[in-house]
Formats: C-alpha cells, sequence, structure tokens
C-alpha cells in the first residue's frame, strides 16, 4: 500500500510517498498499523495509545473513511490512495 504524507509528516518519513505491506485482510486499520510498524518516527506523530490522534486528517481516495466510510475497516487495495494531513497553520 502507498502512503502519500503532507507537511512535516513527509520530512518524518523520509520522502512524501512511502509503500508499506500489509499483512492479513487489506483495510485502513492494517494499512495504518503497517505504516506505524515500519516508520515507528511517524507512529509518534500520528498516532496516541495506538489510535489515530484526532488533528490528523486521513483520507481514502480523497474521503474520510470515517464520514464515508467504514473507518478503520474501510477495505482497500493496491489501486486506493491512502493519505495522512497534520494540521496545518497559516497566516
Amino acid at each position: 500500500m502507498e502512503w502519500k504524507l503532507f507537511a512535516h509528516l513527509r520530512e518524518v518519513a523520509g520522502g512524501d510517498t512511502v509503500t508499506v505491506d500489509v499483512d492479513g485482510e487489506p483495510t485502513v486499520g492494517a494499512a495504518l498499523d503497517a505504516l506505524r510498524e515500519e516508520y515507528p518516527s511517524l507512529a509518534a506523530e500520528v498516532s496516541e495509545d495506538g489510535e489515530l490522534v484526532d488533528h490528523v486528517r486521513l483520507l481514502v481516495d480523497g474521503e474520510d473513511p470515517f464520514a464515508a466510510g467504514e473507518g478503520l475497516a474501510t477495505t482497500v487495495d493496491e489501486s486506493t490512495e491512502l493519505a495522512l494531513f497534520p494540521p496545518v497553520s497559516g497566516g
């Protein structure tokens, strides 16, 4: 699975896209677990107590899986676009 990362998350992971192998059923949760396992420093930025922190946005094919899908249980495949956005502020 390929993840697109934005803002400081791409710096933490060392690139704006990263690829992870998903074991078992391919869901958003499994892809997120694989991402956290492969990039522990990134895990600290997006997770707390094993859960996605509230201020980080996760998109699946451009949509919020918590509003438009089944949350972390949303099924994905190799063509699914996964993205993580940290909070961004501007002036």
